[in-house]
């Protein structure tokens, strides 16, 4: 098991640099704060730490691309959440969250975790796309990539209606927050290191999924009225994260570390008393794909 944490560690650090170097080839003047940092656990002893990397520029407004590793002793009430009677936990995971500046770029947000905590360990993780402009073609091509990344094991179907039915924001009437893409928690086969090497196949799809949007789409003009319905959705995503995500409950009950956590959150978001947008617009067609919709199979 040992050998398997190092991996693991190995696994996300290396992952994180990839995903900067990717962000820096569209946003090469765009400013990288680098932040590691340290935790003490439940009893005050050293509690492990982690990697933050924030970026802000002109393409992507901001930015983290994070890792940690955690250990240690956890609040016994949080150690019953998790299911366990024991209260040594130990955790290791990316997190990622990329908000662009260009509303015809979508945000994105993926994960790749591993926790131990008594004898239960699992792996968790995904990626969903939040997209603010209706271009079909998009999304088709990142729900194809993680079908085509998690089809050999058999777990697309299944990840991605988990995906749909968790990022929803469940006090807007079932409203998801982006378009979905897949997500999964709790995966333990029986076999470690084979699950270890499914996590390692599919995070090494992320880049594939996403960037090639970020390429057609980064030098496209945009309207005011496109940037307000971004701030509208970005604000969307703001009462998603704060309200229903787990991952945010996760960090704050394990005494992580509260700014890391909270850089998922935009750096501008808007609220109007029931916003809608224009009818006819292209906003008001994208309100209707923010449900479960089988993108592999649209047609366009």
């Amino acid at each position: 098991m040992r050998r398997l944490k190092d991996d693991f560690h190995d696994l996300v650090t290396e992952l994180q640099e990839k995903i900067l170097r990717q962000i820096q080839v569209y946003d090469p003047n765009g400013e990288i704060i680098a932040d590691d940092w340290e935790r003490k656990d439940f009893k005050g002893n050293d509690g492990g730490g982690g990697i933050t990397r924030a970026f802000r520029g002109d393409i992507i407004e901001n930015a983290g691309v994070n890792t940690s590793l955690i250990h240690g002793e956890v609040d016994p009430k949080f150690a019953t959440k998790l299911g366990s009677d024991d209260s040594c936990l130990w955790a290791c995971g990316i997190s990622l969250i990329i908000h662009p500046k260009n509303p015809k770029i979508p945000t994105v947000h993926a994960n790749f975790r591993m926790i131990e905590i008594g004898d239960k360990v699992w792996f968790g993780g995904g990626a969903d796309l939040t997209p603010y402009f209706p271009y079909e073609e998009d999304f088709i091509h990142f729900h194809k990539v993680w079908k085509n990344a998690l089809a050999p094991y058999g777990v697309y179907e299944k990840f991605k209606d988990e995906c749909d039915k968790y990022f929803v924001n469940h006090h807007r009437n079932g409203e998801l927050r982006g378009i979905g893409g897949f997500f999964f928690d709790h995966f333990n086969t029986g076999d470690l290191r084979q699950d270890f090497n499914f996590i390692e196949d599919i995070s090494a799809k992320f880049i594939e999924s996403y960037f090639p949007i970020v390429e057609r789409r980064f030098k496209e003009s945009w309207t005011e009225e496109d940037e307000d319905f971004q701030l509208h959705r970005r604000g969307r995503y703001v009462e998603f994260n704060l309200l229903h995500d787990r991952g945010t409950a996760f960090g704050l009950q394990s005494n992580g570390r509260t700014e890391s956590i909270l850089i998922s959150l935009p750096a501008r978001c808007k609220y109007s008393y029931k916003y809608a947008p224009k009818k006819g617009t292209p906003h008001e067609k994208m309100m209707g794909y923010y449900k479960p919709i089988d993108w592999v199979n649209f047609t366009l």
